[in-house]
């Protein structure tokens, strides 16, 4: 996997998942399970890769401007 979400998209990320996690507890009824949702952005975050990103061609990665250092 290529590595393509930098340390800021990563953060927000996580905040994102936790919070959309939050709601299948504050929720009730059908409607909370829209929480699960925040699986998807924890995962990107934890592998630092991005399918959506791959297939843009978009990395907000910075690793690959200091690699000729």
């Amino acid at each position: 996997m290529t590595i393509n979400v930098g340390s800021i998209d990563r953060t927000i990320r996580i905040i994102l998942g936790i919070v959309l996690l939050s709601l299948v507890f504050l929720l009730e009824g059908g409607i909370r399970y829209i929480g699960l949702i925040g699986i998807i952005p924890l995962l990107t975050a934890a592998s630092r890769s991005c399918p959506l990103y791959s297939l843009i061609g978009a990395s907000t990665c910075r690793e690959e401007a200091g690699a000729g250092k």
